[in-house]
């Protein structure tokens, strides 16, 4: 299974929000570029990075931020919040990540998510982010009436080069990731999965792995110290 960690972007700092909310952050540096080095090490595959200002206000709120983030990878990098039309996911990758991640876009613009999905092959990946199991878009704060499987199947149409599954009642809480549904979506689509939200422990990643998911997102319990990639990988439950 592979171990994407994760660098969550508020106010110009990384920080960890609980479900989804705000106005209940941790933050963990005040400049994320520092924490590059710590989150890659040998094994990790891809880079996580969301721009929560943006995911909530609609708009790309740090550029520069992750333009520097980008740079200072070893691994590539997948960048989603906030981006929500064409040109904001070019620049996404113009600026040096190697995937975009859309979520509020493909459900309110799924034409343009297609035609990115051919424009950039391989590059677009497409946020599946659930609240009782329909698809939340907007930062979270709006529920669609569209299941997480029905927009799945539409992305994988479309030719998205992976869906990223998360349980927005689990995300940032340690209460463990949404195996069920994870593993559903996973068997009802032939693409990548990756989940994430609620990871806690090791024990979370086995039960993932044993479930057939082949990627996790994993912040809080890395920056909380529950365990490392490190640790993982020799465990193995990371990408060796």
């Amino acid at each position: 299974m592979k171990i994407f960690p994760a660098i969550d972007l508020l106010g110009g700092k990384a920080v960890r929000l609980l479900e989804g909310r705000r106005d209940q952050a941790t933050i963990y540096r005040d400049r994320p570029e520092e924490l590059v080095a710590e989150l890659c090490v040998a094994g990790v595959e891809r880079l996580h990075v969301v721009d929560l200002d943006g995911a909530f206000d609609g708009a790309r709120k740090h550029a520069d931020v992750i333009a520097r983030l980008c740079a200072a990878s070893p691994v590539p990098v997948q960048v989603g919040g906030g981006i929500r039309d064409a040109d904001a996911a070019r620049a996404v990758i113009a600026a040096g990540a190697a995937s975009v991640v859309l979520g509020t876009a493909a459900v309110k613009q799924p034409a343009m998510v297609e035609a990115l999905c051919r424009e950039l092959p391989g590059r677009v990946v497409v946020a599946v982010d659930a609240k009782d199991g329909l698809v939340a878009v907007e930062g979270w704060v709006e529920s669609s009436t569209m299941t997480a499987i029905e927009l799945g199947q539409r992305a994988r149409a479309w030719g998205a080069a992976a869906l990223l599954y998360t349980d927005v009642s689990r995300d940032g809480t340690g209460r463990g990731p949404n195996v069920a549904a994870t593993a559903a979506l996973a068997a009802a689509v032939s693409i990548e999965v990756i989940a994430s939200g609620g990871v806690h422990s090791l024990d979370d990643l086995r039960a993932l792995a044993a479930a057939g998911v082949p990627a996790v997102v994993v912040g809080r319990a890395l920056y909380d110290g529950r365990f490392t990639v490190t640790e993982a990988i020799a465990a193995g439950l990371g990408s060796p």
